[in-house]
């Protein structure tokens, strides 16, 4: 008899399951970040070789400088340019070449 009361009770309903989620939670938390930081030193791997593998090259830092890209961006001649559409997803090969052959 005492049981079941106990058990009706609003701190037994919601109190107990929040504080196992926020405790339980917290332990989680704790798991993962460990991993992070275990594994954030990790020996051997630099971002500039994998995208060597890929065919990408990065430049160095010096290399690019924000007076070089202004310079690269006062260059490009904005008065005379030419809309061109994109493919769509769903246009085949076929189509783009009808447009093409129309327009000239």
């Amino acid at each position: 008899m005492y049981i079941p009361k106990f058990f009706q009770k609003k701190l037994v309903k919601l109190g107990v399951p929040f504080m196992v989620l926020i405790l339980g939670g917290s332990f989680g938390l704790r798991e993962f970040t460990e991993l992070k930081y275990k594994y954030s030193n990790v020996e051997g791997y630099s971002v500039r070789d994998e995208a060597s593998k890929h065919g990408i090259n990065i430049k160095k830092r010096e290399e690019v400088t924000l007076e070089s890209e202004f310079e690269k961006v006062q260059n490009v001649d904005i008065e005379n340019w030419e809309n061109v559409r994109g493919p769509r997803p769903w246009e085949g090969n076929y189509q783009r070449v009808q447009e093409r052959k129309n327009q000239e």
